[in-house]
């Protein structure tokens, strides 16, 4: 996840976390929504995957061998 994705932190819950001065709260709201980001990505590459493993689907493909001499 690049710059964009940090600045896409909810802003509400930065601005309170600054105000009431409680650094683990601010931490803690910043790592969720990392977390949050990177389960998104995940599911993303998740359904790529699934995607791309249905459409590799050939279940005849190699089960008979064809010999001419």
């Amino acid at each position: 996840m690049g710059i964009g994705g940090i600045s896409s932190i909810s802003m509400a819950s930065t601005i309170d976390a600054i105000n009431s001065a409680d650094l683990g709260s601010l931490k803690e709201a910043v790592g969720l929504k990392v977390l949050s980001g990177q389960l998104d990505m995940a599911d993303a590459e998740g359904a790529g995957m699934v995607k791309m493993m249905e459409q590799s689907v050939t279940p005849y493909l190699g089960q008979n061998i064809d010999l001419s001499v």
